[in-house]
Parts: structure tokens; sequence; C-alpha cells
């Protein structure tokens, strides 16, 4: 069921795009199904170019035929769609669960328009029961640690298979337990001020809407401005 709703999103969040558009592209498994659609509508004639947060997001773009360029040759970004950890009913979002946080913020941060997608399990009255994600130097990495302890997180170091886990960008990741009491919002800047992080998973109420698969159908939420 939840692949279901997580693919109803998707297909939704597709309705937006128009041909002539470039597009970011997200990592995750809700994104998963958005870029096989996209191979479906690129087939079909839709003019589209797109700019990957993550290499596994490129090779399926590749896999499916959606054109991609290198973001270092992206000059704007029409609509970037990408898919939550965890959101709350500000629209702050938690994001890095496919460890591409830093790539993320930079295409959706740089988008003229950014849509999370996700199906219901997403929505949080809180933050703060999530574990928060950050992108962290290896060298000295055990230093970073430390002062993200001395402000009150529990950090894991972040493994796969045994190993420890390595962004695209050749970083690791550290997910961080808090407590009931913290603000996101104002750790995230605690945190960036930290010598070793390179970016939090704290995203601000960037997206324009979202967009939720439900046991119900598909929502779409429009942010107040």
């Amino acid at each position: 069921m939840t692949e279901e709703l997580k693919k109803a999103a998707a297909l939704k969040a597709a309705e937006e795009i128009r041909s002539g558009m470039m597009l970011g592209l997200g990592t995750g498994s809700t994104v998963y199904y958005l870029v096989q659609h996209l191979g479906e509508l690129a087939a079909a004639g839709l003019q589209i170019h797109a700019t990957a947060t993550s290499r596994a997001t490129e090779d399926l773009a590749r896999q499916n035929g959606v054109p991609l360029v290198d973001i270092e040759k992206v000059r704007e970004i029409d609509l970037a769609i990408d898919g939550v950890d965890a959101i709350d009913p500000a629209y702050q979002a938690v994001k890095g669960g496919g460890g591409a946080l830093f790539r993320e913020k930079v295409i959706a941060t740089r988008a003229k328009r950014v849509i999370w997608i996700m199906d219901e399990r997403k929505l949080m009255p809180h933050l703060s029961h999530v574990p928060l994600p950050v992108e962290t130097a290896p060298f000295g990495y055990h230093f970073t640690e430390k002062e993200i302890k001395d402000l009150g997180f529990i950090p894991e170091l972040r493994t796969r298979d045994g190993e420890i886990f390595t962004t695209d960008n050749g970083n690791y990741i550290l997910d961080l337990a808090g407590n009931a009491d913290m603000d996101y919002r104002i750790m995230a800047h605690k945190l960036k001020e930290i010598t070793g992080i390179l970016e939090t998973g704290f995203f601000s109420p960037i997206c324009e809407k979202i967009i939720v698969g439900t046991k119900n159908g598909v929502i779409v939420k429009t942010k107040e401005r």
C-alpha cells in the first residue's frame, strides 16, 4: 500500500511539468516513481532536461531515458521535485535519509519552484522525534561528534552493509537523535557553526506545495504566502 501511495504522489507531481523545463530531481523511493514516469513522458515527446541530486538518481534517469545536464552547466532550475523524511505543519522538513542532503539543498534553494512529494506517513506534528542527518567531513569527525553531543544530540555514524556510509561528496553522515524540546530550525544554525559539518538535513519552508499520497487519495497542499 505504501508504495502505491508514493507512486500516486509522484504521478500527481508530474502534472506540474511542462515542455521546455529544466527539472531538479531528488533522491529516494518516491522520486523513483517520478523518474520512471518522466522516462515515459520523454519517450512520448515531452521536451525536458533534468539535473539530479545523486548518482543513484542520475543512473535511474539514464536507464529511463531522461535527458540529464551536469549541475555545473545549469543556469536555472524551473522546478525541483523531491521527497522528505518528515514534514511539519509549518512546511519545515527533515531530509537526508538517502544520504544526498547537501546536493538536495543546493538544487532546492536554487530552483524557482519546489514541490515535496510523499506518502502520508511523512506528515508529522513535530520534527524533533525524527533523527536529523548532517553531512560531515571524515577528517577528525570524532571531534565534530563531540561538539554535536555538547549541543544535546546523540549522533550515530551511518553505516551500510557493515561499512561506513559515504556520500557522493565523499563525506560521512551522522544521524542525530534530539529531544522533544528541540527546535530544529534553531539547532540547524548552531550545527552549521561547527567546523566539519558541511550541511544539515533541516529544510526551511521553501516548498510552494506538498503532494501527499493517502489511503483516501492524493492531497495537494499549497503553502500560504
